[in-house]
């Protein structure tokens, strides 16, 4: 993961009066699952749409895979997911992805080979219309990857979709990933990035207000605490070896210790509290 596929310096976006994007810089290697996280109307679909040529920018420099984002080099390259990726209720889920193959000009053969990697290979026959929210979103994901592209734009895939389901569809990004599919993710869901994402950046009134590794971002916004669990009590202490190193030399029974991290949300919630 050492060479970047998309580079953006200083991106900007407004619709009137509405400032969506400031002076945007962040680069997604090769190789990783970048999470472009925010919360609802930040700016996270309109990133993707100036990445994927839907928009054009007010300002700045987009590099995808070594080239501008309308250049029609990439197109065969990229798959995009968005909220709003219909398909043809009333066609089979072969047919479904026939269509595309066709728009691809794909051999048709990858067609099932596409579903056996979503597990809907015993689903080909079936309407659209019978099948399950989280088949659904599988057929979403098989259309978005029968061509094989080797970066992909995830805009907010698991959104309003059950546990379960929602599960699904992250283990199909894992398993993808795992092949040496870049992926870059928007959501608004902080656990599902620490899970996922190798890198992530935080988004708030259009400009970027911290990035890195979930990890490492954790740490630095740590309070640097440690919680003690004794049968007579639970308390927390400052992270200092000294201190503690007294406190269990005085501790007949310890029942628990550990150091006390932020969640990637809080983290989140911090920083957009002291930039409000």
């Amino acid at each position: 993961m050492d060479k970047n596929v998309i580079e953006v310096k200083q991106l900007s976006k407004s619709f009137q009066k509405t400032v969506a994007l400031q002076g945007c810089d962040f680069s997604v290697r090769k190789g990783e699952i970048f999470g472009f996280l925010g919360p609802s109307g930040a700016g996270k679909t309109t990133t993707i749409k100036l990445l994927t040529g839907q928009l054009k920018s007010d300002g700045g420099d987009i590099q995808i895979l070594g080239e501008k984002p309308f250049s029609s080099k990439i197109k065969s390259r990229i798959g995009i997911m968005s909220d709003n990726s219909g398909l043809y209720e009333k066609m089979s889920v072969y047919d479904n992805l026939l269509l595309f193959a066709k728009i691809y000009d794909i051999d048709k053969r990858c067609i099932e080979k596409v579903l056996e990697e979503v597990d809907l290979l015993d689903a080909k026959k079936q309407l659209v219309s019978q099948l399950s929210k989280g088949m659904k979103q599988r057929l979403i994901f098989a259309r978005t990857i029968i061509h094989s592209p080797s970066l992909l734009f995830l805009d907010e895939p698991t959104a309003n979709l059950d546990p379960s389901t929602a599960n699904e569809v992250r283990e199909i990004i894992k398993k993808l990933n795992a092949k040496g599919t870049t992926v870059f993710l928007t959501t608004h869901n902080m656990e599902e990035a620490d899970e996922m994402c190798h890198r992530v950046a935080f988004l708030n009134h259009g400009h970027i207000i911290e990035s890195g590794h979930p990890e490492d971002l954790k740490l630095k916004y740590s309070k640097k605490q440690i919680r003690m669990k004794t049968s007579q009590e639970d308390y927390t202490i400052p992270l200092d070896p000294k201190l503690l190193k007294q406190e269990l030399e005085h501790i007949d029974e310890l029942l628990m210790i550990h150091s006390i991290e932020p969640t990637l949300k809080e983290v989140f919630l911090t920083l957009t509290k002291e930039e409000s």
